[in-house]
């Protein structure tokens, strides 16, 4: 059932607007407001997929309706009608927010047409907002000691901003959930979010893997391709591990950041890109610089942002959370019931080197949920933690 608005003083018209859209598809539930202190009055108190809206009316127009609308629901999608006249005024209500404007008096399959692709064009909104919330739940930050809130306050605060980020710490700590944080807490969060292991990539290949490649630019370049960075334009770019990345490839990334341009390898010309870039590493980078393994100016040019994720073995009191967070999330994957953990197996845990951070963590989880009791015992994880 799609709920749908009309704000038009002219009783007439708003008749006329109605019979169409009900008799067009009987899962619209129309209602009516006859001026614009009574559309908003209605916008504030129910939730509609579309309103239409006119834009001359006394007491409230077309265009502050629209703008106060946003103010209260920013994903009010709204039609525009204007007449002979108000052409101008329509075209900047797009600006302002609205989907699409129709001329007065409103033509049958303009209309009906542009209601058709306003609805649908909710209805991805919602579905991708449902999508992107469920994707979010994989890049949660569990824990709520010190070192996890601080990140959590230097996350929300700096999300928003285009400040390029380092984030530093051991192996299995989790550097990319607070990457995927950044990116979804953005303004760019629309945009991809490209994800580019380093270490992975050998060092022949990353400078074609970053910035493309022309056709017959190396043996294997049988035609052209874009690189990361340019999948990544308007988003951003996570470079894992850039530790592991070739002087040759920095100088190039040094570039890129310092111009937003890239060149194919192969080409002579550049390509304009808009990239946040996130980097983050396992290594000391000041004794990479010292070493002659990593250029300095890069790192100043990468770490206008640090943020150091601790340890495991630092934040023990995330320890039960955590454990928590894993048993649900493997119950869910498996289709079976959750397991609990008895509180002497928790404190046992707690008390466990964890080189492998919380990688390692999920991996004993899962271990013992497997090979455990219904239970997880202190005997259990004696047993089972540390095979």
């Amino acid at each position: 059932m799609a709920k749908i608005l009309i704000i038009e003083d002219e009783a007439s018209i708003r008749r006329v607007l109605s019979k169409i859209l009900a008799e067009e598809n009987d899962s619209y539930s129309v209602t009516e407001a006859a001026d614009g202190e009574e559309g908003l009055e209605k916008i504030k108190n129910e939730d509609f997929d579309l309103v239409i809206c006119d834009i001359k009316m006394p007491k409230k127009d077309g265009e502050e309706v629209l703008q106060e609308a946003k103010k209260i629901k920013p994903e009010s999608t709204f039609i525009m009608i204007y007449g002979h006249g108000d052409l101008e005024t329509a075209v900047n209500t797009m600006r302002l927010g609205a989907f699409d404007y129709i001329s007065k008096p409103p033509d049958l399959n303009r209309l009906l047409t542009t209601v058709r692709n306003a609805l649908d064009n909710k209805s991805l909104a919602v579905e991708n907002k449902r999508l992107k919330k469920k994707v979010s739940k994989n890049y949660q930050m569990i824990g709520e000691s010190e070192p996890i809130q601080q990140i959590k306050d230097m996350v929300d605060k700096v999300a928003e901003t285009d400040a390029r980020v380092l984030i530093t710490g051991p192996n299995g700590t989790g550097k990319e959930l607070v990457a995927h944080n950044l990116h979804e807490k953005s303004n760019r969060a629309q945009f991809p979010l490209i994800e580019v292991n380093c270490a992975a990539i050998p060092s022949e290949l990353i400078e074609s893997e970053l910035f493309g490649h022309v056709k017959g630019a190396f043996t294997s370049a049988v035609k052209d391709r874009a690189g990361k960075f340019e999948a990544a334009d308007k988003g951003t770019i996570f470079l894992d591990e850039i530790g592991d990345m070739s002087l040759a490839a920095q100088a190039k990334v040094l570039r890129a950041l310092q111009e937003n341009v890239v060149t194919r390898v192969g080409a002579d010309k550049d390509i304009k890109v808009d990239v946040r870039v996130i980097a983050a590493t396992n290594k000391d980078l000041r004794k990479e610089i010292e070493e002659g393994r990593f250029r300095e100016d890069l790192y100043h040019r990468l770490a206008v942002i640090l943020i150091k994720v601790p340890a495991l073995n630092d934040r023990r009191d995330d320890i039960p959370l955590l454990i928590e967070h894993f048993t649900k999330k493997i119950a869910e994957e498996n289709g079976s019931a959750q397991k609990v953990f008895s509180t002497e197996a928790i404190e046992l845990l707690k008390k466990y080197d964890w080189t492998g951070n919380i990688r390692e963590l999920r991996n004993v989880v899962e271990r013992l949920i497997i090979l455990g009791g219904k239970e997880i015992s202190k005997s259990d994880v004696e047993l089972f933690a540390s095979k």
